[in-house]
């Protein structure tokens, strides 16, 4: 489809500019183009200003009914009853709601709080516990007896002289 319309191809356009070539001249043709071009290009503007203008007038109109939509839940003028079969379906829900969930016990049960309970908690016997043992002192083995006898470590300071360290006696 060419610009100027529907059914216009290349082969109309090449006889739409010889004519005007030839009718108009060859040395008035380009001042005929750029005013040609220029009203193309003002009726353009204008549509497109008529079709913003009329989507403004659209969205307008649609902003209106809501504005009176909103008024009319405010006021509650646009609120209308909604008959006794919806009334009772939300009475039915409303009861179902507020029923509660577990149905009520018509015999009695078989234990109560301050009855002795059905089977007997299991306990271990008190003789059945073990005694832990003792722990027994550690003897010294002839390992740890050279090395209690060992003469105490020493430490070397920064200005050379030695200073004792005293050690300790760890039993296991």
């Amino acid at each position: 489809m060419g610009g100027l319309g529907p059914g216009i191809g290349g082969g109309e356009y090449l006889v739409i500019a010889i004519v005007a070539l030839l009718v108009v001249g060859p040395e008035r043709l380009p001042l005929l183009l750029r005013k040609l071009g220029k009203m193309v290009a003002k009726a353009r503007g204008m549509a497109n200003e008529f079709r913003s203008s009329f989507d403004e007038m659209a969205r307008q109109s649609e902003l209106d009914e809501l504005r009176k939509e909103v008024e009319a839940l405010r006021t509650g003028q646009g609120m209308h009853a909604l008959g006794a079969d919806a009334e009772a379906a939300f009475r039915d829900i409303r009861d179902d709601l507020n029923k509660p969930l577990d149905p009520p016990m018509l015999s009695a049960p078989d234990e109560w709080p301050d009855s002795p309970p059905v089977m007997a908690p299991i306990e271990t016997p008190p003789a059945a516990v073990k005694p832990t043992p003792k722990a027994k002192p550690a003897r010294k083995t002839p390992a740890r007896a050279k090395a209690a006898a060992k003469p105490a470590a020493s430490v070397k300071a920064a200005d050379g002289k030695r200073t004792p360290v005293r050690a300790r006696k760890v039993e296991l």
